[in-house]
């Protein structure tokens, strides 16, 4: 009979393989392409104005609060849009010092939310908003799609 330590055991641990992660290259897309409950947009945007809609200082301003900031919420409504048309961007807390008029804006993995049943446009937490050096395209603003008012309907087979 053999003990444990008679005993060799020869495990063979796989070769690290080193992963080489390539970055693809973003797909601009333009306003005027953009579809109700599609996500992932990347576009290069001017922006035409900015509303603020609520600045809201929150009662409990004390260090404990879960998340940095979280004692202001900032939230503005802009315009925003290219040569082929306009849409509302809602832009949330640091967010809104970015979208200032005139500025040219890269948005990154933007999604469509609907509101009252029209489009805003939005980026979460996995998006990005880069500002850039002005953009030489002329905004189409008779083409606004946060205008056109959508509505849900279910079709049966």
């Amino acid at each position: 009979m053999s003990t444990a330590a008679e005993t060799e055991i020869d495990i063979k641990q796989p070769e690290p393989v080193a992963r080489v992660v390539t970055k693809r290259k973003p797909v601009f897309v333009k306003v005027g392409d953009l579809k109700p409950g599609t996500n992932g947009h990347t576009l290069a945007v001017k922006v035409l104005s900015a509303t603020t809609v609520l600045d809201k200082k929150s009662r409990y301003t004390s260090s404990y609060t879960s998340r940095p900031g979280a004692a202001h919420t900032r939230i503005s409504e802009c315009l925003i849009g290219d040569e082929t048309g306009t849409v509302l961007f809602t832009a949330r807390n640091d967010q809104v010092d970015l979208m200032k008029p005139e500025t040219t804006v890269i948005i990154r993995n933007a999604k469509i939310d609907m509101f009252k049943g029209s489009m805003r446009l939005a980026v979460d937490k996995w998006g990005r908003i880069e500002v850039t050096e002005p953009a030489s395209f002329t905004v189409k603003e008779d083409n606004n799609l946060s205008l056109i008012e959508y509505e849900l309907v279910n079709v049966e087979e």
